[in-house]
């Protein structure tokens, strides 16, 4: 089968060496596995980390991707409730563990140290296999899995937000933001939205976002409270550093910050007064457990929602693909025709 298959890290100028299209042999299922025929994935920043060798414990080489959307094309004998044919996805979030709370010390996410879905085939436990939403496309879902999930869970689990709730989503255009957005929306909160591109921030508004910031105004907050009347109850972020002393800032007494990463590195002079003072609530999550997976997937269904479709190409071009996303010219996902 062929597979997108990361041999060394390196630059982005080196990925065409590093990440090759290959010939692998297809994985055979164990007894509660099952395979899956990849008809589209998609790409995460961890990917592209994973390949600059930005992250932790890489392991290689390793075929990436924690996303995708296909067939079970074959399944082992103690696999049920899923049927051969069956239009499914893959829960990436891996060994998650009993606790709602946290993952556990063996959790993981598909595509490394486990081979992922930039193949032909992938295989996984037959528990991480889903039915994909009936309204969406292979494309379409395979945008949903691990943005998906990590949104839902930051949303709904941490936040708690409402309907009627002011809502300010960071670095809109990213697959988690954007993502996050939509399911904001689609749950009745009101959401604002920053971004580096006054086009990007256009696109949310199309999309329903009440308005946005362009977050190199150094003073960008101050814009996100006269849009929302001064009220911002959510703070939705993934970037960290020197944001966050503007994310106290901009949310309101009583509200709640919720982080899922930090590609600006640590934040740096954060007045830890505003948090108490403010009654700020600071909330940490990472992807999400099986039933936030299964939750996400029965919330996007019922509300008929639809993961925003960046760009799609051939598998033979996912270099390109990581370039485009390196340059941060992407609004939603991009995904990978396999």
């Amino acid at each position: 089968m062929k597979a997108a298959v990361l041999h060394s890290t390196g630059s982005i100028d080196t990925l065409t060496e590093n990440l090759r299209v290959e010939e692998v042999p297809k994985p055979v299922a164990g007894d509660d596995e099952v395979i899956v025929k990849v008809r589209y994935a998609s790409l995460n920043h961890r990917d592209l980390w994973i390949s600059l060798g930005q992250y932790a414990k890489i392991q290689l080489p390793v075929i990436l991707g924690s996303d995708c959307a296909g067939i079970i094309y074959a399944r082992g004998k103690n696999t049920g409730g899923i049927d051969e044919l069956d239009s499914v996805v893959i829960n990436p979030s891996l060994n998650w563990g009993n606790n709602e709370l946290h993952q556990s010390n063996d959790y993981s996410i598909l595509g490394m140290p486990d081979n992922g879905t930039f193949a032909d085939f992938v295989k996984v436990k037959s528990s991480l296999v889903y039915r994909m939403p009936s309204h969406l496309s292979f494309a379409e879902a395979s945008a949903l899995p691990l943005a998906g999930l990590t949104a839902y869970r930051a949303l709904f689990r941490k936040a708690n937000v409402m309907s009627g709730e002011n809502v300010l989503i960071t670095g809109i255009g990213g697959g988690v933001a954007t993502i996050a957005m939509q399911l904001a929306i689609a749950a009745g909160a009101n959401v604002f939205v920053t971004s580096g591109s006054e086009k990007k921030i256009s696109k949310a508004i199309d999309l329903g976002a009440k308005a946005g910031a362009l977050y190199t105004d150094p003073e960008w907050w101050k814009q996100i409270l006269s849009q929302s009347e001064k009220n911002i109850d959510v703070i939705i972020d993934g970037t960290g550093g020197n944001t966050m002393s503007a994310l106290l800032e901009a949310v309101s007494y009583g509200g709640r910050i919720v982080l899922y990463g930090a590609t600006l590195g640590r934040a740096e002079n954060v007045n830890l007064y505003k948090v108490y003072w403010k009654q700020i609530s600071l909330l940490g999550t990472t992807m999400g457990s099986s039933d936030d997976f299964s939750d996400m997937l029965r919330f996007v269904g019922e509300r008929c929602i639809t993961p925003v479709i960046d760009s799609a190409y051939d598998l033979e071009y996912i270099v390109t693909a990581f370039q485009r996303m390196q340059n941060m010219e992407q609004f939603g996902k991009i995904v990978l025709k396999i």
